[in-house]
């Protein structure tokens, strides 16, 4: 029996505040409109599950909960809830699940005051109603402690990447790029055999003065994501504050590299640690990077100007990128 050929199909809406699209290939003649509401859907059960925005959503339930309450998650929210305290626990609180009181203290998020430096006793005392470890997580059940409000931005994207790349599968789709407000997976190859080749994302004026080509990933069943300090900040007298938080000091990261990229299996896991790796620092983000084997980018600012630092797992994955090509 011959095969019919595929085509590349385009697909995009909006979720999260920020825009999805999905290159996939599938056969000239399929009806695109039911992988459009499936897309979606997939999209829409992780905002009814993890958005701070939604009054509603689950995520606001267990932030609303009494002390000493326990809270049934769905499944889905269980599954982020449990990667996000294995990689706050891995990287010993650089990422936090449970900032989302000093994201609002600084100005940022769905409860977010006014932008401003708060004052060293209300910083203590918001410091005190955060903390990965005082989470229990049993089988899919959340005790609330008492004044502790979640915050999953910093990972929900990547894991809804996740999701649509799943139920796509699911579909018979063998080949699709997925992409959440910046954050990709790629699998399956193109028509012409290719996997998919994604530019690795920086600033414009940073790239530009880097000695080198942009970086070009091929997605062959590869997740991307991206933090830095170039997409939310505000400035009070004289510095400059970043929306990501360091939640060991309870206070913006100071000096934030410029952009972190990490590659990995799963966009979950990939955008979790970009964000963990940023709090950390070019410095020791990328001593903690080689020594757990992550694939990790750095784009810093200096006196000297834009420097790249790659991690060696990073640089032997374009190594033998650029091999097989």
């Amino acid at each position: 029996m011959t095969s019919v050929p595929h085509d590349i199909a385009s697909l995009g809406g909006h979720t999260m505040g920020t825009t999805w699209q999905v290159k996939l290939t599938a056969s000239p003649t399929r009806d695109l409109h039911p992988l459009h509401a499936g897309i979606q859907a997939q999209l829409d059960t992780v905002v009814a599950q993890m958005s701070t925005w939604e009054a509603a959503s689950d995520i606001s339930r267990v932030n609303r909960a009494a002390a000493g309450t326990s809270v049934p998650l769905p499944d889905l929210f269980a599954e982020v809830m449990r990667c996000a305290l294995d990689i706050a626990a891995r990287s010993v609180g650089a990422f936090d699940p449970t900032v989302g009181p000093l994201v609002a203290l600084w100005g940022f998020g769905a409860q977010a005051h006014a932008q401003r430096v708060p004052d060293a006793e209300l910083l203590a005392a918001t410091r005190a109603r955060c903390g990965w470890q005082r989470l229990q997580l049993e089988d899919a059940a959340l005790l609330q402690p008492g004044g502790l409000e979640l915050d999953l931005s910093a990972i929900a994207k990547g894991f809804a990447v996740d999701l649509v790349s799943r139920w796509l599968r699911t579909q018979g789709i063998n080949a699709a790029l997925v992409e959440v407000g910046g954050e990709l997976h790629g699998y399956g190859r193109k028509p012409d055999g290719h996997p998919w080749r994604v530019l690795v994302e920086a600033g414009p004026e940073e790239e530009a003065q880097l000695p080198h080509p942009p970086r070009v990933l091929a997605l062959d069943d590869l997740a991307v994501a991206t933090s830095g300090d170039r997409w939310h900040q505000f400035s009070a007298d004289g510095a400059q504050y970043s929306h990501t938080l360091d939640p060991r000091v309870g206070a913006p990261v100071s000096r934030a590299s410029a952009a972190v990229t990490v590659v990995a299996r799963e966009a979950m896991q990939a955008d979790g640690w970009a964000t963990a790796l940023t709090v950390m620092g070019a410095d020791e983000g990328l001593a903690f990077a080689n020594a757990h084997g992550l694939a990790a980018r750095f784009i810093t600012r200096t006196k000297h100007g834009v420097e790249e630092h790659l991690s060696e797992s990073f640089a032997h994955l374009l190594a033998e990128q650029d091999e097989a090509a």
